[in-house]
């Protein structure tokens, strides 16, 4: 009760941020290291309460009909979204473990794969890969088209040049495989007005 919302607020976002531990803003905030953690639960439970249901979950079959005639308007018929990969440094990685987790950038990190829409929208997150992976070893181990295999998966169905199809697709660079289920950018050189309109949305 004696501490302001304001110190909480503060002591959380130092843990979250800037990865911190629970007893390294004490000398300002004059919290002890469990009372911050206390207030930490509490801060990442009221955010998985009041945004799960929206935000933390995988999309409905009316999402999935919305991102789809977004995307249409757009230009992208049967488009989810935009799938990419990016390291996120790891500022206090273990010394045991930095090898396995010292990226292209030669420090320690993380690899977050996701999937955003246009608005912004997560779709998809996968994280905790170790920074020495790449796109690719990190697309092997996600959870990505699980549902898909299974046939579990909301329906996509949309027409374009006349075919039907019945599996949405990602967006994504040229470092993903050639699949139904992705894809990449136009490679020819040739200045054709859709083409270009394309490639730069991909990119």
């Amino acid at each position: 009760m004696g501490h302001y919302p304001h110190m909480k607020l503060v002591a959380v976002t130092k843990c979250l941020c800037k990865s911190a531990a629970t007893d390294s803003v004490d000398d300002y905030t004059r919290m002890g290291a469990t009372t911050i953690y206390k207030y930490l639960k509490r801060f990442c439970h009221t955010i998985c309460m009041t945004f799960g249901e929206r935000y933390l979950r995988e999309p409905t079959p009316e999402d999935v009909e919305r991102l789809l005639a977004e995307n249409a308007e757009r230009g992208f018929p049967g488009m989810l979204g935009s799938v990419d990969c990016m390291q996120w440094p790891w500022k206090n990685c273990p010394v045991a473990w930095q090898g396995t987790y010292r990226g292209k950038d030669k420090h320690s990190s993380l690899v977050l794969e996701a999937v955003a829409s246009y608005d912004l929208w997560f779709l998809h997150s996968f994280f905790g890969m170790p920074g020495s992976k790449n796109d690719l070893n990190v697309l092997a181990h996600s959870p990505l088209f699980d549902n898909m295999l299974k046939s579990v998966a909301p329906p996509r169905n949309y027409v374009i040049n006349g075919h039907q199809y019945h599996m949405g697709y990602f967006l994504a660079n040229d470092i993903y495989p050639k699949l139904t289920t992705i894809v990449q950018a136009f490679t020819q050189t040739l200045v054709i007005p859709e083409y270009v309109r394309f490639n730069k949305y991909v990119t």
